[in-house]
């Protein structure tokens, strides 16, 4: 099975062609790699080797200030573990929700220099995972 570790150009675009009004909540599905994989950003790699949930961690000290910075929050971040529906062979180690004000908000965070300079804490931390934005649902009128 292929591994999703970072967006593409087509799932951005139709982000963008979806344009969602107002905050915009970031639900992420993380499996971590029992070690640590820095091969593509080794200037980031500790001195020993580490677990991928400690790398995760890792960026999310990383990332803290940034998300902040831009107007976003942790809604929640918990252990994950085996679905009570969905596949058996599927499961996830850790749920992560953010919120942002807006996509542009969002955009402005994941475009951020300084920000994408730890972004190889979470590629040498991940096996895999999965990042559905979501928006507020119009609640029809009585």
């Amino acid at each position: 099975m292929t591994p999703y570790l970072a967006a593409t150009q087509q799932a951005g675009r139709a982000l963008f062609e979806r344009a969602p009004k107002g905050p915009v909540v970031m639900l992420n599905l993380l499996r971590f790699r029992a070690t640590a994989e820095y091969a593509l950003s080794p200037e980031l790699a500790p001195v020993e080797p580490i677990t991928g949930a400690m790398a995760f961690d890792l960026y999310i000290a990383h990332t803290l200030p940034f998300l902040a910075a831009s107007g976003g929050e942790i809604l929640f971040l918990g252990n994950g573990g085996d679905y009570i529906i969905g596949p058996a062979t599927e499961r996830w180690d850790l749920v992560m929700l953010i919120k942002q004000a807006s996509l542009q908000s969002f955009m402005a965070f994941d475009s951020n220099a300084d920000y994408r300079a730890g972004l190889g804490h979470r590629t040498a931390a991940l096996a895999d995972s999965r990042l559905l934005p979501l928006a507020p649902r119009v609640q029809p009128s009585a």
